[in-house]
């Protein structure tokens, strides 16, 4: 692998891993708040109205939508950098090192929709089949951290991969059956901007302002669309040019400046407006509604079960190869880590439902799946790395 590659993956661990941590103090504060006497207080401010208009130009959303909508586009942008980078020089670039990866993502999104579908068939929370389907790589790859070298390099670097592809798989989920009304005059002129990145890169325009301030533009126009404003920050992404070599490019240099700041800053935003949940004696009792086994079940079980199975079939059939120096205990392990939904399961949740009764007991499930899937995909990869001595 190019050295440019095991550094951005040692740089992507070493940033996950704080960025996890910072998330889960920021999962208890906003808990702690919701269930205080300023948990109202908290509450109307990001509901409150932020913005104006100029002109045509309205901008008078209120702070939730600005951090989901907004700020979330951003995350969206660095994972879309993430994706073009693996897909051009990463364990993406090449179809014998992306095999094994996709077929595992692919079988860690559609087992857990298809035991969401079991429990939640011609039901009022059936919308919500997409959100087992996501895993919070930032979480996972924080626990992977605390392991330390019980767990390979190698594995690491599945794991990542596998992530990024589980990404993509929930961005197209998000954009083609998570959309409002569309609206194609947006759509017309969202794609006309899209036209002129893709000549900006043609032309070979390095500055990379040249793309972001027409995606700033797209943003606006994608949110009016229908679709939902995060994909524009996917779009832009894949505009930015970058070489298969190990020269630095326009999109590297933006990746890196903006991993920490959406690990350090705009995931913490969203966890502290989007875990405010106000605890209650009934939430345990939704833990075992249709819904709520559905999300439990296909994170905890439909992901290792999906993950390993189509690692197997990759492997079997010789269209994948191992990681080097693990073995499929280790995928196993692997594949409850990737049971850890948190963000964008919580994101999907908020685009399934629109009643907040569903919303809250959706993000309440999530969170305890996402700790059980933590905590037993720690324990199962500590065991199986003393098995090994």
């Amino acid at each position: 692998m190019k050295n440019i590659n095991l550094n951005s993956f040692r740089d992507f661990f070493s940033s996950k891993s704080a960025g996890g941590v910072i998330l889960i103090i920021c999962v208890v504060i906003s808990l702690l708040i919701a269930n205080s006497p300023f948990g109202d207080s908290f509450a109307a401010i990001l509901n409150s109205y932020v913005g104006g208009s100029f002109g045509n130009v309205h901008l008078d959303y209120p702070l939730l939508i600005w951090i989901n909508d907004g700020l979330m586009a951003i995350f969206f942008l660095l994972v879309g950098l993430e994706i073009k980078r693996e897909l051009v020089e990463g364990e993406l670039s090449s179809p014998k090192q992306a095999a094994l990866p996709v077929f595992a993502a692919i079988g860690g999104m559609v087992v857990p929709a298809l035991v969401f579908g079991l429990f939640n068939n011609n039901t009022l929370t059936a919308n919500g089949w997409g959100i087992p389907m996501a895993t919070d790589i930032a979480f996972a790859i924080a626990i992977l951290s605390i392991l330390g070298d019980k767990v390979p390099l190698s594995l690491k670097i599945f794991l990542t991969a596998l992530a990024i592809v589980d990404d993509l798989g929930a961005i197209l989920v998000i954009a083609i059956f998570y959309s409002e009304q569309i609206h194609y005059n947006y759509l017309l002129y969202a794609g006309g901007i899209v036209a002129l990145l893709i000549l900006f890169n043609r032309l070979n325009i390095k500055n990379i302002f040249f793309y972001i301030i027409p995606g700033l533009v797209m943003w606006y126009f994608i949110h009016h669309s229908g679709i939902h404003a995060t994909i524009a920050g996917v779009l832009t992404a894949l505009t930015i040019p970058t070489t298969p070599d190990s020269k630095t490019s326009p999109l590297e240099h933006l990746e890196h400046a903006l991993t920490k700041p959406v690990n350090f800053l705009i995931m913490p935003i969203f966890a502290l407006a989007n875990t405010n949940i106000a605890l209650s004696g009934g939430m345990i009792e939704g833990i075992f509604t249709n819904m709520g086994l559905g999300i439990l079940l296909g994170l905890f079980l439909g992901k290792p079960i999906g993950i390993f199975i189509m690692s197997w079939v990759a492997v079997k059939t010789g269209i994948g190869s191992m990681p080097e120096g693990s073995r499929w205990s280790q995928i196993w392990g692997l594949g409850i880590l990737a049971g850890i939904g948190f963000t964008m399961s919580i994101f999907i949740a908020m685009l399934s439902y629109k009643d907040p009764a569903f919303q809250t007991e959706a993000k309440f499930v999530i969170l305890i799946t996402s700790v059980l899937a933590g905590a037993v995909g720690f324990f199962v990869l500590k065991w199986i790395y003393k098995l090994k001595q």
